[in-house]
């Protein structure tokens, strides 16, 4: 898609649809860009609020076909709801809910209306951000109607203001939501296409791209290097397991002795292994390696914003199968930081890989850790499809990455991490074991991962209940969401403004 930008009069953008937003109960004269437009309209939006077809409410939209003296040929109106969250949230939601109205309609352009009074460059981040986002196709291998879903234009557009604010603006929000869609890419991929072997291969391409470095150990080096933990978890699996190591390296000056470390968990496909899960749902299980799809994305974005902080990105990547050759309940494995498990449940086979990976990001001279991994069933239980959860051993590193995710408008939290928890994965013939029982399952998963992650800060994302929606959004397709890759992206750049 082409996305430009334009300080002009609004009636004057000459594409076919012009989006405007409105608050619920707000007056036209409060709006000087709404009181241009209705007055153009020939009073079109204002019969419209005062007949009571268009209140305002969040996302409502109202498709308007004449709209007079303005060369578009439609005016689309969405509501934004009271005013009740921030406001790159509100745009990003709206832009989003027009993109995917004007995608329905056929419509090839969109011009964006950002109001003067706000923070253009934020405004118009936002607003590109939603749009991009919002038309996001998870219907990849349909063949039928494709042109149908595109269309080719985007403006973001002021009546007053700095056009070099709407630039960067748009520029910032390509980059974020590129990367969050590339994410989505990967996740949305059957398992087919997207096998350890193959996530290695687009990690590489991308890293070359963006001037990242990469390195990726196959199952001999992970080997010799004691990773019995992901050998284990692949040992079920034709398909071999992969270590993807990514590196971005900040240009001139940068804080010494910082390296973040972001840990995503890679299985490409789990059906639990030898404790094999129900047959319903299972094929949903490709998207068990969008925490590693997120850390890709977050690398992506950073190898373009250039933030002075170097940050390492590590995906463990495998299968989870049921095979003569599997790992079964009752085996005991030894990690690479020494440590010996006990697995109980094939089916905690995330927390295996997650061990190995952070351990290594810890010899690599990690001196921050971030995770995230579709790990438990149980955080949708605890906290839906609304809120991911956070759990570590540092409360400002985790109030850091609550904070970061507030800025990129993804939500998270915090439950407890107490030692008492630990009980519950003692084992009787090893150090610890893979599972706790029912009861805190998120939490103690966490306490499992938290035994490799020594004295470094560290946070544990549980997204198993965000990273996938199950039904759509009006500004957002059901499918892979990218949760995580603009808080991984935030949280670095807070990390390098200390």
């Amino acid at each position: 898609m082409n996305v430009e930008t334009a300080i002009m009069p609004l009636h004057e953008l000459d594409v076919e649809v012009l989006v405007a937003i409105m608050f619920e109960g707000e007056a036209l004269d409060a709006s000087p860009e709404l009181e241009s437009l209705n007055e153009r309209s020939g009073g079109l939006i204002g019969s419209l609020i005062a007949s009571g077809e268009f209140r305002g409410k969040a996302y409502e939209t109202a498709y308007i076909h004449t709209p007079g003296r303005i060369a578009a040929r439609r005016l689309l109106l969405v509501g934004a709801g009271k005013g009740d969250k921030p406001l790159s949230e509100m745009i990003r939601n709206t832009a989003g809910t027009a993109a995917r109205v004007i995608q329905s309609k056929q419509a090839r352009s969109m011009g964006f209306v950002c109001r003067s009074a706000w923070e253009l460059d934020k405004a118009a981040q936002a607003a590109t951000e939603g749009v991009l986002l919002g038309i996001f196709d998870v219907g990849s291998y349909q063949t039928q109607n494709k042109e149908s879903r595109f269309f080719d234009s985007l403006i973001i557009a002021a009546a007053a203001g700095s056009l070099s604010a709407l630039e960067r603006g748009v520029e910032r929000g390509k980059i974020l939501a590129k990367a969050t869609n590339f994410a989505r890419h990967l996740t949305n991929e059957p398992s087919s296409e997207v096998t350890p072997s193959e996530l290695a291969a687009q990690a590489t391409a991308m890293a070359e791209r963006f001037g990242l470095d990469i390195e990726v150990l196959d199952e001999q080096q992970m080997r010799d290097k004691g990773m019995g933990a992901i050998l284990g978890v692949a040992r079920g699996s034709d398909e071999p397991a992969k270590l993807i190591v990514i590196r971005y390296t900040p240009d001139g000056e940068r804080r010494d002795g910082e390296l973040l470390a972001m840990v995503g968990k890679g299985i490409t496909f789990d059906t639990g292994g030898i404790s094999l899960k129900p047959a319903e749902n299972m094929e949903k299980m490709k998207y068990d390696m969008a925490g590693g799809a997120a850390v890709l994305g977050a690398m992506r974005a950073l190898g373009q914003l250039r933030p002075p902080v170097p940050v390492l990105g590590v995906i463990p990547a495998t299968e989870n199968m049921p095979s003569g050759r599997a790992q079964k309940p009752g085996d005991v494995i030894r990690s690479l930081s020494g440590k010996t498990i006990e697995v109980i449940n094939t089916d905690a086979e995330g927390r295996l890989i997650l061990a190995d990976a952070i351990t290594y990001a810890r010899q690599l001279g990690a001196t921050r850790l971030v995770d995230l991994a579709t790990l438990t069933g149980a955080v949708t239980v605890a906290l839906g499809s609304v809120y991911a959860a956070i759990l570590g051993n540092d409360e400002q590193w985790v109030a850091e990455v609550i904070a970061a995710g507030k800025e990129a408008g993804e939500r998270y939290w915090p439950l407890p991490l107490d030692e008492a928890y630990r009980e519950q994965i003692k084992s009787d013939i090893a150090d610890i074991k893979n599972i706790g029982g029912r009861k805190g399952g998120v939490i103690t998963a966490a306490q499992f991962i938290q035994e490799f992650v020594g004295d470094v800060p560290w946070a544990h994302l549980d997204i198993a209940g965000t990273a996938w929606l199950d039904e759509k959004k009006p500004y957002m397709a059901s499918g892979p969401t990218g949760i995580g890759v603009r808080t991984l992206v935030y949280l670095t750049e807070r990390l390098a403004s200390r």
